[in-house]
């Protein structure tokens, strides 16, 4: 729960690896010039090396937890591994989630149990493509540097999305829940995310609450937690 930026790459070149690399390396070089805390290394990686299961690495298991997508089949969403996985890493900034982006390819069929029954089914993949998120909202922690903060994170997500609609034969969808993307509206920004501190305060204090106190949430941890819990609790009263 929190303000998040949702987005997808499709890239309507050849599946190729030399094509696919070529993509991720302008949005490396794109992002090595905005202002991200950390750009990590392309990772490029095939077959079982793109099971999430198999990488000790915290971050590289979410950025191949991240690259599969969701698909609907026999009126089930199933999780689709990848094949080819050609990706890196940016962390916008201390408070923000990382930003996992770049370009995989999936299977054509994948083997489902249809009550009892193997058989393959059609997953709808075609083409490199990439899916993904990345919640900046808790960048607006007074820790991390507050609102300027958290205006930095989510506007470099923005800018390096900008950049990959930029590139050749690339199209960008994005769902931005702080309205940025579409408005480019620095003091809107800055006012919703307010607004979504002051909401998730109010909602983790009642699941607290509720729950006798076994709750962890960085929200918790902020020395204004009181203030925006009531701010937020005003709001929904």
């Amino acid at each position: 729960m929190g303000l998040t930026v949702h987005y997808h790459l499709k890239f309507a070149g050849p599946e190729t690896l030399t094509a696919g690399r070529a993509v991720v390396e302008q949005l490396h070089a794109a992002a090595k010039r905005l202002p991200f805390k950390r750009v990590g290394d392309i990772v490029a990686l095939s077959g079982d090396e793109c099971d999430p299961d198999r990488h000790d690495s915290e971050g590289l298991r979410w950025l191949l937890i991240q690259a599969g997508p969701w698909v609907e089949i026999s009126g089930r969403s199933m999780k689709v591994r990848p094949t080819r996985v050609i990706a890196f890493t940016a962390q916008p900034g201390d408070g923000s989630e990382p930003m996992n982006i770049g370009l995989c390819l999936c299977p054509k069929t994948i083997e489902i149990n249809d009550a009892g029954v193997k058989r393959r089914a059609r997953t709808g993949a075609s083409g490199w493509s990439w899916g993904s998120f990345c919640k900046t909202q808790y960048a607006s922690d007074p820790e991390y540097g507050g609102v300027q903060n958290f205006l930095t994170c989510h506007t470099s997500v923005i800018a390096l999305l900008d950049a990959a609609a930029k590139i050749d034969k690339v199209s960008v969808e994005v769902s931005d829940e702080g309205d940025y993307y579409e408005n480019r509206d620095l003091e809107a920004l800055a006012k919703e995310v307010g607004e979504w501190d002051a909401m998730v305060a109010a909602f983790v204090g009642q699941l607290k609450d509720t729950l006798g106190g076994a709750v962890e949430a960085p929200i918790l941890t902020r020395p204004d937690f009181e203030h925006l819990e009531a701010a937020g609790l005003a709001k929904l009263s």
